[in-house]
């Protein structure tokens, strides 16, 4: 049987994909208050939205236990599953990967391997379903985990944000870094770099952020054919218009989805979230 694919619920893979592909997901924790769910299972993101918006309500993520990952990893290898790679978000913005290592260590690390994508949402989601193609394809553990890496290394992403503030309440980013966005009516621009969130610039309006985010994905794209994301929260007008900038600037794009983000991204960067991921193909 296949090597078997599991990644977390911060790759944001378009609806029924995760299903019609085989790739096993174990969702993050959501607290929205006194509720507590799993991510994409019982917490959606217009439930997320309506506690960000009242601001007095307490919300929080956390990973998924070790323990969840073993049972998914112990169910996937009872199936039949030559071995199992899974594929997490950085391990600089969450628990998860580690959960995932522990839970791989106490199997067998020879045939559960984990993967830092240096990523989240579709950046994860790339590599996960390049992961996916592989193992359909008949690869080993070794050449699926390498299938996967490979694109997290081409991967790029970019987005803005309303305020820096619960990216640094939840530890995203330093309080240094935070000082970027504390002008009023700045928009901070950032980028993801070897696995961790970095202020790249500030400007000062809206529309002048979606078209630096334009600028700045055509040029990481290069000239070639190139996977591409779009991601937002509360922003889905403005993530249409970046989508089809992207359209006309870039002849060479393979897949290009529009999404928004799922609870556990959208508790750290609220609303207004708008960014690009951009996966140039070999």
């Amino acid at each position: 049987m296949p090597v078997a694919v599991v990644t977390d619920s911060t790759s944001y893979l378009p609806p029924g994909v995760a299903e019609d592909r085989g790739i096993r997901v174990v969702p993050l924790e959501v607290r929205l208050g006194e509720r507590v769910g799993r991510e994409g299972v019982d917490i959606d993101t217009a439930e997320l939205t309506a506690a960000l918006s009242a601001r007095d309500l307490d919300v929080q993520t956390s990973r998924p236990t070790p323990a969840e990952f073993a049972a998914c990893f112990r169910g996937a290898l009872d199936a039949g599953a030559d071995g199992v790679v899974s594929v997490h978000l950085s391990r600089e913005l969450s628990g998860t990967w580690e959960a995932a290592r522990i839970a791989a260590d106490d199997i067998d690390p020879a045939r559960v391997r984990v993967v830092d994508s240096r990523a989240a949402g579709m950046g994860l989601g790339y590599a996960v379903l390049a992961a996916a193609d592989a193992a359909d394809d008949g690869a080993d553990g070794a050449a699926v985990e390498a299938a996967a890496a490979d694109v997290a290394a081409r991967c790029r992403m970019f987005f803005s944000v309303d305020t820096l503030d619960r990216l640094r309440r939840g530890g995203r980013i330093g309080a240094a870094a935070a000082l970027l966005g504390t002008a009023l009516a700045v928009k901070p621009l950032l980028h993801v770099a070897h696995g961790r969130i970095v202020p790249l610039e500030k400007v000062r309006t809206t529309a002048r952020a979606a078209q630096r985010l334009v600028e700045l994905a055509v040029r990481a794209a290069g000239d070639g054919p190139v996977d591409l994301a779009v991601h937002h929260l509360a922003a889905a007008a403005r993530a249409e218009e970046v989508a089809a900038r992207l359209r006309e600037r870039l002849p060479g794009v393979a897949r290009l989805l529009v999404s928004e983000v799922g609870a556990v991204i959208g508790a750290h960067v609220g609303p207004g979230l708008l960014g690009v991921v951009v996966v140039p193909r070999r």
